[in-house]
């Protein structure tokens, strides 16, 4: 057990640099601009539109290389990538460097955000699972707070320079951790056993069922065709990936707007406007601390008399709420980010802000997985890559729409925009067992279930008589013998 722990905390610690260096850059932006002379922020943000989006193309493309030769030579290869990746950035000469080595560097560390998970669910049985992941979330869902948090007080000490080396110090640590990781991929551990086996004995006749691996290039194809597929077919994946990617580009826009509200407006200094994240992490934690009550909540819904466990939808319940704290705590904000209110109601608005991210993102995409059982990690591809992009794209509006707008207004409009929103979870909560009963993959994924049933009925009763059969015959020989 203890080990197991030790593995989760890796994996969260490892995802975690990954994820803080996509916000961790904000702090230095006034540094890069001062070295690069450079006089409006848009181009200088880019470097999270690069980030996010060699997250997004690095989960595709690293995905099945997971399948292929097993997690472990995964992660030891992209995190040492992504350590020396980094280098560049933190000795650039130009922003263009900045901007092309952060998207390599992403795809190199987006193994951690594909494949963590994977991990995770190796090594969790399944009635601790659900734990687990909470457990394992504690570095993905603070990551994009942490960054701002330390890489503040660090541009404000030693430069923006720095920003870039604490990240590398964090990532060569995390290298050391995933080394001491051994292979959970149950198909790589009984190939590497079956070789060893081959070996030792120079007898070909051992041999696994996953010996013959599927080349790289089907399955590449796999993973990029099917995830956009059903981002842009399947009902369920159109509006929960809308949604999903609306609430976290708000997410990465607060890491425009805060230093403009607490840095711009405050005059704080980019140490103290890193503090000012601290209650978006609050929030975050709190839920996944709550998540034994968020647990009971869902087990209390009605079950699904074939599996015992409750329907996709219990999910959804927690997704409601959360929909309702995030515009609640950005409508917050939006009324107490200027001088003329105290600073401390501003932080405490990204309490609910956080909790309703965190449930919105964790719980979401549980939906996800219940709903599409095995094409689940399609599903979770599209949505990340069109959260990514959102997460992306949006923060390059930021200054301008707080110039024009002003800051109560600008938030105010994200606010109404993510009320407007609140019906697709409501929706789905209500109405979700129908419209996934309209679901062309749900419908063939059901179809698919039950023709195996029937066939392993059929060969249970084959079974059967085959056996009663012999009985009769056994019986017949011994009343001749008698």
């Amino acid at each position: 057990m203890a080990k197991k722990a030790l593995v989760i905390f890796f994996m969260s610690f490892s995802t975690l640099v990954v994820v803080m260096y996509s916000t961790s850059y904000t702090s230095g932006i006034p540094g890069m601009m001062a070295s690069f002379g450079i006089r409006t922020k848009t181009p200088v943000i880019l470097g999270i539109t690069t980030y996010m989006c060699g997250l997004a193309i690095g989960s595709l493309l690293l995905a099945p290389l997971s399948e292929m030769y097993g997690r472990r030579p995964v992660y030891l290869t992209s995190v040492a990538a992504f350590t020396i990746l980094v280098l560049p950035s933190a000795m650039a000469n130009n922003l263009a460097q900045i901007l092309v080595m952060r998207f390599f560097g992403a795809i190199a560390g987006a193994a951690m955000i594909s494949n963590a998970p994977g991990t995770v669910s190796d090594i969790s049985r399944e009635d601790y699972r659900a734990l687990a992941f909470s457990i394992w979330s504690l570095g993905p869902m603070n990551g994009p707070v942490i960054g701002p948090v330390i890489s503040g007080f660090v541009f404000q000490a030693l430069g923006w320079r720095w920003t870039n080396w604490v990240v590398m110090i964090g990532s060569g640590t995390s290298w050391f951790m995933v080394f001491m990781v051994k292979e959970t991929y149950a198909p790589a551990i009984l190939r590497a056993k079956s070789a060893k086996k081959r070996k030792e004995t120079s007898d070909p006749r051992y041999y696994s069922r996953y010996d013959d691996k599927k080349s790289f290039w089907p399955l590449l194809k796999e993973n990029l065709y099917r995830p956009f597929s059903m981002a842009f077919n399947e009902p369920i994946c159109i509006f929960w990936d809308v949604y999903i990617a609306l609430v976290y580009g708000v997410l990465y826009l607060c890491f425009v707007s805060y230093p403009i509200v607490f840095g711009e407006l405050r005059g704080w200094s980019p140490g103290l406007v890193g503090l000012g994240y601290i209650g978006i992490g609050v929030g975050g934690v709190l839920v996944i601390a709550s998540e034994p009550l968020i647990r009971r909540m869902i087990n209390s819904h009605k079950k699904d008399p074939e599996t015992g466990k409750p329907y996709p939808e219990a999910m959804v319940s927690v997704v409601v709420i959360a929909a309702v704290c995030v515009p609640v705590g950005e409508m917050i904000f939006a009324w107490t980010c200027t001088p003329n209110v105290h600073w401390v109601f501003p932080i405490l608005a990204g309490v609910p802000f956080g909790a309703g991210n965190c449930g919105v993102f964790i719980y979401a995409s549980n939906y996800l997985v219940h709903s599409y059982g095995i094409y689940a990690a399609s599903a979770l591809a599209g949505n990340a890559v069109l959260r990514s992009a959102m997460g992306g794209a949006l923060p390059l509006a930021g200054p301008q729409m707080y110039k024009t707008l002003g800051p109560h207004w600008s938030a105010t409009m994200l606010s109404l925009i993510e009320f407007a929103m609140i019906p697709i979870p409501v929706i789905f909560y209500l109405y979700g067992h129908k419209i996934r009963e309209k679901s062309t993959l749900i419908r063939q994924m059901k179809e698919d279930r039950e023709r195996l049933e029937n066939k392993k009925k059929r060969a249970a009763e084959k079974a059967d008589r085959s056996r009663a059969g012999d009985g009769a015959a056994d019986l017949e020989k011994q009343n001749m013998d008698v």
